[in-house]
């Protein structure tokens, strides 16, 4: 044991622990996305395999498994792409034609595996080959060109997931976004640090100890993927469809109708049955009330009140809160468990509704009622 292997170890390990983990969890509670993330760790213990063993002595990687195929680059950014498409929709489903996205990785595995199962003398022939030196740098450039396409994939998704979300959802904190964005930014901070590792060794020829830096660095990922990842939630009511936020405007129906005769509804609704006090309410559960799709009825909000699902509901809920304030039953109650009685369900979406419509804290405001 050094200050070279048991980092490694550590991490190669704990993703090897953590994606058997996902794996039964996600197969135990039909949860496609856990299985998916259960591949981004294992790929990940696969990247630091190589160093892993080398510093402990163990050869058989060079040895007895010279030439086979361990190549995992180009499964990187599929992985993580359709783990988040599997965590923000509970409905999505693998299809024949995801399996494409395949492609790039099976055809160099499917002949690397060939040539090692022709023996080691058929492994060394072709490594000691001209074809190979010709080949490293349209291989490198498919890799780099892998990670920015699936990485520009998850970045857009993230964003239209955010959008999307203020629609659909009156309370945000029951959403991971800084999860999903944290995933994203860490997966190319890593693979942007591997890669800029290499080009340093092939410049300055850097030694096997050298090269220990990225792979330190991709053990500190695989505790934060595993850790916080296995402490996700995946709230069963989310249905984003990528298709209603790139470029399929699903809303003409609704644009169709006259969308100014159901403020009146609405309006009548919150006041009489005070929906908003529901923590967990949702387009969808609303639209149900009022006997309508969601699609109308997020049309509906934004032209009559100007704001999205979000805004809309949670002001709601701070009206409530200062009504309930001024009340003397309520003077025993702190900031916070006041915002629950009026349906918020996290202390930081209560402060950001409360100071967006007030301009001021709830600290602050109640400083000055004092």
């Amino acid at each position: 044991m050094s200050i070279y292997t048991t980092p490694l170890q550590f991490g190669y390990f704990l993703a090897l622990l953590m994606a058997i983990l996902f794996w039964v969890r996600g197969y135990r509670e039909e949860r496609l996305s856990d299985k998916k993330l259960g591949c981004v760790l294992f790929l990940l213990g696969m990247e630091i395999q190589d160093y892993t063993f080398g510093f402990a002595g163990i050869n058989v990687l060079w040895n007895e498994l010279n030439g086979f195929p361990r190549g995992t680059a180009l499964l990187f950014g599929p992985a993580v792409y359709f783990y988040l498409r599997t965590q923000i929709s509970r409905d999505f489903k693998l299809e024949k034609k995801h399996f494409g996205h395949l492609l790039p990785w099976l055809l160099p595995f499917i002949f690397d595996l060939s040539v090692f199962l022709n023996g080691p003398l058929a492994v060394q022939k072709w490594q000691s080959s001209e074809c190979i030196a010709y080949l490293n740098l349209p291989i490198q450039l498919i890799i780099w060109c892998s990670y920015i396409y699936y990485f520009t994939l998850s970045l857009r998704l993230y964003w239209e997931y955010r959008e999307w979300a203020k629609n659909q959802f009156s309370d945000q904190d029951l959403i991971s976004f800084t999860w999903f964005r944290n995933l994203i930014y860490f997966m190319i901070f890593g693979i942007l640090f591997k890669e800029s590792m290499g080009m340093i060794d092939r410049i300055f020829n850097l030694d096997f100890y050298q090269d220990w830096w990225w792979n330190l660095a991709m053990a500190a990922i695989i505790f934060y993927v595993g850790i916080w990842g296995y402490s996700q939630v995946q709230p069963g009511q989310i249905e984003f469809d990528t298709d209603e936020s790139t470029g399929t405007d699903k809303n003409d129906k609704a644009l169709n109708e006259d969308l100014e005769i159901w403020k009146r509804k609405i309006q009548d609704l919150m006041e009489a049955q005070k929906p908003y006090l529901e923590s967990q309410l949702s387009l969808k559960s609303l639209a149900l009330k009022l006997k309508t799709n969601p699609s109308v009825l997020s049309a509906a909000i934004i032209q009559n009140f100007k704001k999205n699902f979000n805004d809309f509901v949670n002001e709601y809920r701070v009206q409530e809160y200062l009504t309930l304030s001024n009340q003397s039953q309520y003077d025993h109650y702190t900031l916070l468990a006041l915002a629950m009685e009026c349906g918020f369900n996290s202390k930081s979406t209560f402060n950001r509704a409360f100071k967006k419509n007030t301009g001021r804290t709830p600290k602050e405001m109640k400083n000055d009622h004092k």
